[in-house]
This record gives C-alpha cells, structure tokens and sequence, in this order.
C-alpha cells in the first residue's frame, strides 16, 4: 500500500481499521511515493509494546555465537545430507553459548522445537525468544545430532567486544615450510620468525599457511600466505604433519572436501578446501 512521506512511526491499517503494522520506511529514487512502502508486522510491534510496558525498554535474547552461512561444500565436509542450519565459528568467552556446551564447528539445526532452515534466520529466533529461558538447541556435531540446553542471556546488557584481533599479513614467509599438495598449499608450524613476520599474537593457535598454489581451489577460496590453520575437519592442528594426516584421513573416507577453521587477521572462518589440488 502506498505510504506518505514522513509518515515513518505512524500506523499502518487494513481495509477494516485494524491496525497490521508500523510504518516505517518508502521506496523513493524522486523523492516521492511510488507504492511501494516498509512496516514492522503488528505482531513484531506488539512484542516490543509489551516489554516496553513490563520493563521499560526491549529485552532480547542472546546467544552469544558468531555463525556463518552452511554452504553445500560446507555441509559435505561436515557430513550433513543438505545445507542447513547456522554453522558456529566462534563462541564468545562466558556467553550463554558457552555455558552450553557449544563449539566451532557445530551446526545449529534445531532452536526450540523449530527447525532453523538458515544462518539469518537463526539472530531473529534468539533475539524473540525471552530473556532466561531455557532452550532447546538441535546440534550437528561429529556426524551426528546432539541436544542441549541454553539459558538465553540479555543482549543490550552483554559487553560488546569484537571477536578478532587487529593484524598483518605479508605475501612470504621467509620461514621453513612443508607442502600439502592434496591442499595446494605449504604451511608450517608458527614460530618467532614466522609470528613478528606475520604480527602472529602470542595465544594464537594453528599452523600458519606460507604459500598457496595458484589457481588451487584453496587460491579461489581467498586463503593467503599467514592465515592460520586452526582446524581441519573439526580438529585442532599443530603442525604440517596434523594437516596432513587428517587430509589423508578424509580422502580415506571418501570425502572430496575438508573443512578448515582459520584465523584470518583475527577473524575464525569455516572455509571448505576441495582435495587434490597438489
């Protein structure tokens, strides 16, 4: 339904009177109305009515996960049938999350009693749940699904640090390194050198990527020379060797991907590197 200009904060109505909606917003390149407008469904508005009245300001639930998109590559390497769900790539210090059981790796599938057909879907469903209630999460883990229970904290009372830290990243190494060729890629362990060279901070963990072979599936994935290996299919890596034998590990299984978690400038990404790039 067309909506005037300036009309943003006031109510949207049906043919009946009946209130369905906050306006919002309109769609305007001329700066007039072409139709097309924006508003909050009345049932999203009541919810916030209702816990202005009770408690004076909104209360949303909070989790405390940074997820990321379960793409089909993704979920192969996971063992999942199909992509879906919001695959956990970190989970905050003391967060609710935490508390719970959570880990990186796992994917969310089930958030109380409903299935979460996506990564974006899943921010909603938390932040419309009440504050300290206790949830049932789905959980794909090691092959397998897994409950577990969460009590949901307060989102605007949780401190809001970043996840990643600040960091560089330099094109050589300059260091001793070892070749992965199922991968594309050399690595080696981290080392004094390789973190000054690398601004590697001293509780980093992983193996630290050297060199990427050109036109690897791990080069088109945007994984580059310091970038940190933590995980390969949801285990922790030390060493080249580590890497290497979880590698052969899923070729073994049939696998045509692995999954890595890694440290990119301080951001943990899950990112799926086909096998046989040598």
């Amino acid at each position: 339904a067309p909506i005037n200009k300036g009309n943003s904060g006031g109510p949207l109505f049906d043919m009946n009177g009946r209130v369905i909606g906050i306006n919002t917003a309109i769609l305007s390149p001329s700066g007039g109305s072409i139709g097309i407008g924006f508003s909050v469904p009345s049932n999203l508005a009541m919810n916030v009515i209702d816990q202005l009245r009770e408690f004076g300001t909104t209360r949303r639930g909070w989790l405390g996960v940074q997820i990321q998109t379960v793409t089909p590559e993704i979920a192969e390497g996971l063992g999942l049938n199909k992509a879906y769900g919001a695959l956990v790539a970190g989970v905050m210090k003391d967060s609710p999350a935490q508390q719970a059981g959570l880990k990186p790796g796992d994917v969310i599938v089930g958030f109380n009693d409903k299935k979460v057909p996506e990564s974006r879907k899943l921010p909603l469903m938390v932040a419309e749940t009440s504050v300290g209630k206790d949830v049932g999460l789905r959980v794909w883990r090691d092959g397998k699904e897994i409950g577990l229970t969460v009590r949901l904290g307060e989102l605007e009372k949780v401190d809001q640090a970043s996840l990643t830290r600040p960091g560089k990243r330099s094109d050589k190494s300059g260091d001793s390194s070892q070749s992965v060729d199922e991968l594309g890629m050399s690595m080696a362990a981290i080392t004094p050198k390789l973190s000054k060279k690398f601004d590697i901070g001293a509780d980093a963990k992983g193996v630290v990527i050297t060199d990427i072979k050109k036109d690897s599936d791990a080069a088109e994935k945007r994984l580059r020379p310091g970038d940190l290996i933590v995980e390969v299919n949801q285990k922790a890596v030390k060493s080249p060797g580590d890497v290497a034998k979880l590698v052969e590990d899923a070729k073994g299984k049939g696998r045509r991907m692995v999954l890595l978690l890694v440290d990119q400038d301080g951001d943990m990404r899950f990112i799926p590197v086909r096998i046989g790039d040598g």
